[in-house]
């Protein structure tokens, strides 16, 4: 039975030491250990002999070790012999450590949600909790002499990941804390502490590395760690140890003379003992696991061990058992421990969708504007802007251009609309059309990207935004951004603010206001602000942190924002000063207008309305002026706002005609199963038929493709892509990360972190037929527990199913939970994921123990690497009895050298053909031309070292999959496919965790992943046999997505089509290279990644 905890009721009465966490806090609303009715769970026996990343503890008298195993804690002699469990259950539950008498012991848990420091009778019984933290999480608690305190690492969550901590001091008699150290930014940590038995001094690890900004991986040659001193009686710190290899994880021995310490030397984590009376260090051990240096350690960078009394000899783990070392002679002792024990995990929650209909409704409805009458909306979806009569109106496109389209916005009398147009080779303009079609008018004479125009009150003017360029769009024509105004007729263009957007007339057409600080994925803090038609006398009017988007009413008495995800208004107040707006302002009403989110809020013109869209829906709710009302209580109307369906539906794209290959390897996924000499048929979009080619009769019309010597398989299916879906922009008619994964035969992406508009807007192109590239499904926004505009706030299972409706409504059937520091909230996430049929595919931030409790709770998949590896028997039976995925991103490595290395040293990436084609050449050139030379060694302590992890799982029954993150679209999906087989899978093993798994794992293995009959006709063609030689995946002659066959020398449309693409931006001879460059990612195809990715 796992996890259960006491409580102890007024009366007196014996209690059992059964279920003892089970019973802990039974007033909460959210119980780890039991998170809900609903849940099921499966048990397995675990019986074994070792253990992965095991903390310890030696009790004072020398006779016991306390560790933990999979988050619970056992006791046994310091002989070695059977384990005791003292805690069992869910909750997960590590770092024991006696109290200096030895009649405690303190551990870390998130039994209550949030990893905090808990304390128990040695024969553990009366847990209690010490700390009471719901956001800034502890652990690595060790006691202070007097065994009056603990003093523990309080963890802080930033903008970026899982941020930093500081060293904090709890006396058991409270409960608040006491500061100690404070950190120095975000990034850089301080870890694994201990006190010297004096009480004087505190021990522990500081990341110096340079930079104090998030790195993947960092350079443990160099100084990562030092150990400091932090002397409690004058409060003054000093460096002890550090230098090439860095120093963590002190202990200091029990008389106070030496500290033991871990340390990397080149490919070893070895164990050092420093003498601190005369600065002596020595290694004494060469043989520990892995540490966590060169990724983030929040539970520390090696786990805990221990000196025996006798000050001579320590106890550690390594290599999955436990040993005892003397310092002096060095001799290696095994302390045997075997744990028997019943297994308790929460069966895993996967979820099937469709890859394919014949229609869909669309749901990435955006740019919404009411017309000034209120009968009909305007909006941009499919890359065309539509208009539809309320409520009921079928939604038609206004023009019939080809170029795409977006921005609506309705003149003053609703008779004639702007929008602004994209075309890849022309570049964007400024139009105006009527309602109903007619009188169609280019405004603008330049080209440029433009953006969001809209009419003053009299329409005889207009102001729009010129915006700047980017990867996807090209820089030509993108100089003097920033807002403009200009006569209706595009006459007289003047440059009013470099900065801003959303631009605004006042009501008295004298001002424009704009909104600074981006929108989602934008600053933290967003203002909006004015300046007179001359561009000067520049106001801020209001500012608020984490909005999304600040819209006053076309009167200026109100003010409409989007604040996390969730849609208000509030009286526009002028006082002359810039006024604090959110959630929490309590100078005036700020209200809800839905328990829904919500997007493109705009005004109706009467100022008594306010509209919104989510997904296909669009929203209306009334005001009421109160504003002069001292006992009014609301500005809005009681009734619900009731959404309007907009009902766009749209067919799906499929190609007519047969196409046939005959005479061709078909490596099928099914089994082991490879048909020699074979042909399959392709009719429209799926397989019709296949067998090997004496059997089968080519019907009368078909396609005939002779591929005698060629492999086809399955198209590649990349389930952790990241295809430049992070710019809220306009789309272009070609996405060139698209044409680059499809050139590579990747045909299948899911990307897991996003910009929820642009993704599903590339998503319903491609289904629709208007944009070549793979199939694309999105978890939309990641659910982020740091901080940031577009996070996820979620404190209770209602929070959680508003984030996972919120992103579900526009299409995504899944949602990546990442960074949600507590237990409590990553449950309840999956609970809304169960109620409301989404698939979660979270991300653990390289903590090793938040990956482990995600299997515990059912999760679909973890993504990226675990950083812990190798794994021991523990681990492998947990993983091996769940269904959960794994998809290891080898290609950005956590805890070394990212894979993608390897490949920018061994080969000439900037000479590859296909990806010069496909892909921006300063891409290429930035990444790959300046190699750094790496010993193998190092690989092998790298990336190899988890995929030969990721091979063991993968024995066990794990599906492993393949996520390529994005890094060269396309190649790195072979990469990547190919370091999976430098850890030992077969090539069949690589090529299905290639194909048939990622499918799976995404819930779209009844329609892709293999060749069968009925299936979707996503294959490719290679002119080598990848079954011979891995690398020969990357041989690919010919894509097929969807029954739509590309030659990828060209990428132009070929089989019963013979349609050209048209040129990229850098293809015409003449685009502006001197592109901004980001150095903190080095990345140029995600420049504003969140996905830590």
């Amino acid at each position: 039975m796992r996890k259960f905890f006491i409580i102890f009721a007024l009366i007196s009465f014996s209690v059992s030491t059964f279920s003892q966490k089970e019973k802990t806090a039974k007033s909460k609303k959210w119980d780890v250990n039991n998170p809900h009715k609903d849940w099921s769970y499966k048990t397995f026996n675990l019986n074994t002999d070792e253990g992965t990343w095991m903390n310890l503890d030696i009790s004072p008298d020398g006779k016991t070790i306390v560790f933990d195993m999979l988050g619970d804690i056992y006791t046994m002699p310091v002989t070695g012999g059977k384990a005791k469990a003292l805690r069992t259950g869910l909750a997960f539950e590590v770092q024991p450590r006696y109290s200096p008498d030895g009649t405690y012991i303190s551990f870390t848990s998130d039994a209550e949600g949030g990893n905090n420091i808990w304390v128990m009778t040695a024969d553990g019984q009366n847990a209690k909790a010490i700390t009471k933290e719901k956001y800034r999480l502890l652990n690595n608690a060790v006691w202070t002499p007097d065994g009056k305190s603990l003093v523990a690492r309080k963890h802080y969550t930033s903008e970026r990941s899982v941020g930093a901590g500081e060293m904090w001091q709890y006396p058991l008699v409270g409960s608040a804390g006491l500061q100690i150290t404070k950190r120095k930014n975000d990034q850089q940590d301080v870890n694994d502490p201990s006190i010297s038995p004096d009480g004087r001094y505190l021990y522990y690890a500081e990341d110096m590395y340079p930079g104090g900004f998030f790195q993947y991986n960092k350079d443990p040659n160099s100084q990562i760690y030092v150990i400091k001193q932090y002397d409690f009686t004058t409060g003054k710190t000093k460096t002890i140890t550090g230098g090439p290899g860095g120093a963590a994880r002190p202990i200091i021995s029990r008389d106070g003379k030496n500290l033991a310490f871990v340390k990397r030397i080149r490919e070893q984590t070895v164990l050092y003992i420093h003498d601190l009376a005369t600065g002596e260090e020595k290694p004494i051990y060469f043989d520990l696991d892995k540490d966590q240096q060169e990724a983030w350690a929040v539970f520390g960078v090696y786990p805990y061990f221990s000196w025996m009394p006798n000050n001579r000899d320590l106890v550690f783990w390594s290599a999955g058992k436990i040993h005892s070392i003397n310092i002096d002679s060095k001799v290696i002792k095994n302390i045997p421990f075997e744990i028997d024990t019943s297994i308790k995990l929460t069966e895993t929650h996967q979820v099937k969708r469709k890859a394919f209909t014949e229609n869909f409704s669309s749901k990435m409805i955006k740019d919404v504007k009411t017309s000034p009458n209120g009968n009909t909306i305007i909006f941009t979806s499919l890359g065309h802007i539509y208009k539809k009569t309320l409520p009921n109106g079928i939604p038609t496109r206004i023009s019939n251009l080809s170029d795409f389209e977006a921005d609506p916005s309705f003149s003053p009398d609703g008779k004639s609309v702007l929008f602004v147009t994209w075309n890849d080779e022309n570049l964007g303009a400024i139009y105006s059309i009527k309602l109903d079609g007619s009188g169609l008018k280019k405004l603008t004479k330049q080209k440029g990207i433009y953006r969001t125009p809209v009419y003053d009150g009299s329409g005889s003017k207009i102001a729009y935004r010129k915006e700047s360029g980017n990867g996807d769009q090209g820089f030509d024509f993108t100089k003097m951004t920033g807002i403009y105004t200009m006569n209706y007729t595009g006459s007289y263009p003047k440059r009013i603010s470099e900065s801003g957007e959303f631009p605004q007339f006042s009501e008295d057409n004298k001002r424009v206001f704009f909104q600074t600080g981006g929108a989602f994925f934008g600053n933290l803090t967003k203002k909006l602000k004015s300046v007179d038609l001359s561009g000067n006398d520049e106001k801020s009017h209001f500012t608020s942190k984490l909005a999304n988007r600040i819209v006053p009413s076309p009167d200026n008495k109100w003010v409409a924002i989007i604040h996390l995800h969730k849609v208000y208004i509030a009286p526009f107040i002028q006082n002359g000063q810039e006024i604090n707006l959110d959630i929490k302002t309590k100078s005036f009403h700020v209200e809800s207008l839905s328990e829904e989110a919500g997007i493109d809020i705009h005004w109706g013109s009467s100022n008594k309305k306010v509209h919104w869209i989510l997904g296909g829906e669009y929203f209306t709710k009334n005001l009421i002026d109160n504003t002069k009302d001292p006992f009014a209580k609301t500005n809005l109307d009681s009734s619900k706002a009731a959404p309007i369906k907009i009902n766009l539906e749209v067919k799906s794209d499929v190609p007519e005609g047969i196409i046939a290959f005959t005479n061709t390897r078909l490596i099928t996924m099914i089994g082991d199963k490879v048909i020699e000499e074979g042909t399959i048929i392709i009719n429209q979009n799926k397989i019709d038929t296949i067998g090997t080619s004496e059997k089968i009769v080519i019907p009368e019309g078909a396609k005939v493709y002779d591929m005698k010597g060629k492999t086809i398989m399955p198209g590649i299916v990349d389930v952790h892509a990241h295809v430049g879906a992070f710019r809220n922009g306009l789309s272009t008619q070609k996405h060139w990360q698209f044409y680059a994964n499809l050139a590579f035969g990747v045909t299948t992406s899911h990307d897991p972190s996003v910009h929820t508009k642009a993704a599903f807007t590339l998503e319903e192109l491609q289904k629709s037929g208007q944009t070549v590239g793979p199939r694309l499904f999105s978890t939309g926004f990641i659910l982020y527990g740091a901080e940031g505009d577009f996070k996820a706030v979620v404190n209770n299972l209602e929070d959680a199913r508003f984030a996972i409706e919120r992103t579900k409504a526009f299409g995504a059937k899944s949602v990546k939970s990442y960074n949600q520091p507590r237990r409590e909230q990553r449950q309840q996430i999956m609970q809304a994921a169960k109620e409301l049929g989404v698939n979660v595919v979270p991300e653990g931030g390289s903590n090793f123990y938040s990956n482990m409790s995600m299997i515990f709770d059912g999760h679909t998949g973890i993504e990226h690497n675990i950083p812990v590896n190798p794994v021991y028997k523990d681990v492998l039976s947990l993983w091996g009895n769940s269904k959960t995925g794994y998809t290891p991103t080898l290609i950005v490595n956590y805890g070394g050298m990212n894979g993608e290395m390897f490949f920018y040293e061994e080969s000439n990436v900037w000479e590859n053909e296909t990806l010069l084609k496909y892909t921006p050449r300063y891409v290429i050139d930035t990444r790959s031309r300046h190699r750094i030379k790496i010993p193998a060694k190092e690989y092998e302590n790298g990336h190899i070292l988890t995929s030969k992890t990721v091979t063991e799982l993968s024995k066990m029954g794990v599906k492993v999959n393949l996520g390529a993150h994005g890094q060269l679209q396309g190649l790195g999906a072979h990469w990547e496919l190919w370091m999976l087989h430098q850890g030992g899978m077969s090539n069949l093993e690589a090529l299905k965790a290639a194909t048939i798994n990622g499918a799976e794992y995404i819930g779209i293995g009844d329609e892709l992943g293999s060749l069968e009959v009925g299936k979707l006709a996503d294959l490719i063609v290679l002119s080598e046999n990848p079954l011979e030689n891995i690398r020969h995946t990357n041989t690919v002659t010919h894509t097929m997505i969807n029954g739509r066959l590309y030659d990828i020398t060209t990428m132009n449309e070929i089989g019963n089509y013979d349609k050209s693409r048209t040129k990229f931006y850098w293809e015409n001879g003449k685009y502006n290279q001197g592109v901004p460059f980001n150095f903190d990612t080095n990345s140029f195809t995600t420049p504003t990644c969140s996905c830590h990715e």
